[in-house]
């Protein structure tokens, strides 16, 4: 279903009548306590590997005896005797990519002081593809078109045998798969959740559409009956980049002009970041909110970033309906776990993937196949060095489970194995799209409402 603010000016300013909508209040709770300062090693960054390994491997090996039977079992180490015997590894997935970034081979050049060309993807024509586990590594023999459908961090188990040539062949896939549900989650509260990402106050401060979407949210727009289903909006949840949707960095080499740049990216910040508490003031005034941070927010860079700190949003911080969220970000709203990113974690699997048919939203799938939030974290997405536990690892079965900032907007209601149902959502740039997504409590049935120019179609 979408609706668009393309609506006649009788419906957009109708006069105010003797009825008064409230919205009823519901449970929320944050189940980030996993994103724990005191779990950070700051001495090694393998330690994580190694916990997220010993971690999903208890959940693997029940699986591969339920899909495989009585089949042997092994370590790395034991393959030697095994040769052309067939077999199950398990272990860590290591993608071998030249144009990886990496900070070895960025002070290894010559002129230090350049900044590298981002790449859209990683991929080349010699990447490889390992399995590794605490002590070897060993060369999975992957056609090149399958190659692109993994990446680096994933844990799983893998049937097949060693070759003659020291490499293991590939006859089937088995990961940890997405978390079984406890019990059947039927919330007792009503009520719709509104997901936007990307506003980008930025450079869309004074859009229309972010007017209408304020007027919206409020119920200061339409007739009475959409005033009345605006009450029914209990939690608006934002997915990161409300500052900005892109990083400007200091591109001159001179020393008064570097100043002068960097002096206007900081006076850029200042004024977007005023324009955000501003901005989700209102909205607070009559709407709780969740604000999640994003890649390009005044946070910190590795995973998870912090919330908005509360000096930089001092209208807004005022109000107990505001909640500031990490990234990514772990939620119960009514009853409903609820789970995403603010993007950096998909985008950095579509990158190294490289060229595929594979949508955001697929990708989205599998790290719940994969049972982990952002596995090429550390490889080539920067996290804090976690030691005792990989908190990325899902351990909550979400009934909405997230990516924002991407190109478009896609939804999808995904029935795992243990018929879990668990509605993936895309949520688009606002910034571009002029797009929010709301999602029905209840039901978990989805809308679209398109504050543009045009009616946005989503692909269903």
């Amino acid at each position: 279903m979408v609706h668009t603010t393309n609506e006649s000016n009788e419906n957009l300013l109708s006069s105010p009548e003797d009825k008064e909508f409230k919205r009823l209040p519901v449970q929320y709770e944050d189940l980030t306590g996993d994103f724990d300062d005191k779990l950070n090693d700051f001495k090694q960054f393998c330690n994580i590997y190694s916990v997220r390994l010993a971690e999903l491997r208890e959940t693997l090996i029940p699986r591969v005896v339920a899909k495989w039977g009585n089949v042997q079992i092994l370590k790395l180490a034991e393959l030697e005797d095994f040769e052309g015997q067939e077999c199950v590894i398990i272990g860590t997935l290591y993608k071998h990519q030249k144009w990886k970034p990496s900070i070895l081979h960025e002070l290894s050049e010559d002129h230090q002081l350049t900044l590298p060309e981002p790449k859209s993807n990683y991929c080349s024509e010699k990447d490889q593809l390992f399995l590794e586990d605490e002590m070897l590594r060993i060369k999975l023999v992957v056609e090149d078109k399958q190659l692109k459908n993994y990446v680096t961090g994933v844990v799983c188990a893998i049937l097949g045998y060693k070759d003659k040539n020291g490499s293991f062949e590939i006859k089937e896939w088995c990961f940890p798969g997405c978390v079984p549900r406890s019990s059947p989650a039927q919330p007792k509260s009503k009520g719709k959740l509104v997901f936007l990402s990307g506003l980008d106050l930025a450079n869309t401060s004074t859009n229309l559409s972010l007017s209408l979407l304020t007027e919206w949210i409020c119920g200061m727009a339409g007739d009475t009956a959409v005033q009345e289903d605006a009450t029914g909006i209990t939690r608006v949840i934002i997915a990161g980049n409300s500052v900005k949707t892109v990083t400007k960095t200091n591109t001159l080499m001179g020393h008064a002009e570097g100043k002068a740049q960097d002096a206007a990216i900081i006076k850029e910040i200042v004024t977007a970041t005023t324009f955000v508490d501003s901005f989700l003031s209102e909205i607070a005034k009559c709407c709780c909110i969740t604000v999640m941070s994003g890649q390009h927010d005044t946070t910190n860079a590795m995973l998870p970033q912090k919330p908005l700190h509360p000096c930089i949003l001092p209208l807004t911080s005022r109000f107990e309906s505001f909640k500031g969220a990490t990234n990514p970000w772990i939620g119960k709203v009514a009853e409903r776990v609820i789970m995403g990113s603010s993007g950096q974690p998909i985008e950095d699997i579509m990158k190294a993937a490289g060229e595929t048919d594979i949508s955001p939203l697929g990708w989205l799938e599998r790290t719940l196949v994969w049972k982990h939030m952002c596995p090429t974290a550390p490889d080539t997405l920067p996290i804090y060095p976690y030691s005792v536990k990989d908190p990325f690892i899902i351990n909550h079965c979400p009934d909405i489970y997230f990516v924002g900032n991407t190109d478009k907007v896609e939804t999808k209601l995904w029935k795992g194995e243990e018929n879990q149902m668990v509605r993936l959502i895309c949520i688009p740039k606002f910034s571009s799209t002029h797009t929010a997504v709301m999602v029905d409590i209840e039901t978990l049935d989805t809308e679209f409402i398109c504050f543009g120019t045009g009616i946005h179609t989503p692909d269903e």
